[in-house]
């Protein structure tokens, strides 16, 4: 998610130029089907997690075909819901082998599907797009799979959201110096409200959810930040590239899928791993 730096034209009833009121409802929803699924059956979680990240794949899909790069959504999806399973079911070592195996597949699949005019240009996007989002989504299957995965799923969610909000206020009201021309929107003041808001979300929920140090927390939470923002500028990368504002447009207030996931993918592995080793 992009910060608004203060003085941003107003839009949509909001000085930010988003609808504020339609993204706090979304938002609404979205929390509560996650928070749902999660603590009633902790497998629900996993096909709101293959649904939302494989419309996120299909806007991808749509994105690159604006550039007339051709990645093929069946095996690309049916390897997104393999990956998840294989996860939470096998463990790291499955979900590696089923993104290689999953990779050589379509290598395969595009040798016979449009020539060989292409084929490096349509298959690195192919394996891209199977790696972002696709694999990395599969870790919050890994967090999941722990006892008390649903507290570290939340967790996870819950650092990460904090990095957009915090973000996003401190830039509409202090964001003066801007922090890189890949996005002209994000400023040094929002990240630094990012960074404030996961370490506090973070230390917070590690102790009372896990039980953990506030530092643990802490950290969790100011890596978070880091790599939030570290996928919101990849996000920006890929649409600069293609000549593109949004991925999508699902999300009223919010654009498309990929525009709340970018932060989100990023952030998982590094979040799996310290609560792995953490707990």
């Amino acid at each position: 998610m992009e910060e608004r730096t203060a003085g941003t034209s107003s839009s949509g009833g909001s000085r930010t130029g988003r609808n504020l009121p339609a993204a706090i409802a979304v938002g609404v929803v979205l929390g509560a089907l996650v928070i749902g699924s999660l603590y009633t059956i902790k497998e629900l979680f996993l096909l709101v997690l293959v649904g939302a990240v494989g419309v996120g794949v299909l806007e991808l899909i749509k994105a690159f075909a604006t550039r007339d790069i051709k990645v093929p959504a069946v095996p690309v999806l049916g390897a997104l819901a393999a990956m998840q399973v294989g996860a939470y079911w096998g463990g790291p070592m499955w979900l590696l082998a089923t993104f290689a195996l999953s990779a050589l597949v379509l290598l395969v699949w595009r040798m016979f599907s449009d020539g060989t005019d292409g084929y490096v240009r349509d298959a690195s996007a192919s394996v891209f797009t199977l790696f972002y989002p696709a694999m990395l989504s599969a870790f919050a299957a890994l967090l999941l799979k722990a006892d008390d995965g649903d507290h570290r799923v939340v967790i996870f969610i819950a650092v990460t959201v904090a990095s957009d909000i915090g973000g996003y206020i401190a830039g509409v009201l202090f964001g003066r110096h801007r922090m890189t021309a890949i996005s002209p929107k994000k400023t040094w003041e929002g990240f630094a409200g990012s960074f404030l808001a996961c370490t506090a979300v973070g230390g917070w929920l590690v102790v009372w959810l896990l039980g953990g140090e506030i530092w643990q927390g802490a950290l969790i939470g100011g890596l978070a930040a880091l790599l939030a923002t570290v996928g919101d500028l990849i996000e920006s990368m890929i649409k600069r590239d293609l000549g593109i504002k949004d991925l999508g447009t699902i999300l009223p207030g919010h654009g498309g899928l990929m525009d709340r996931l970018d932060s989100l993918v990023t952030t998982l592995v590094p979040a799996w791993l310290l609560m792995t080793l953490f707990f």
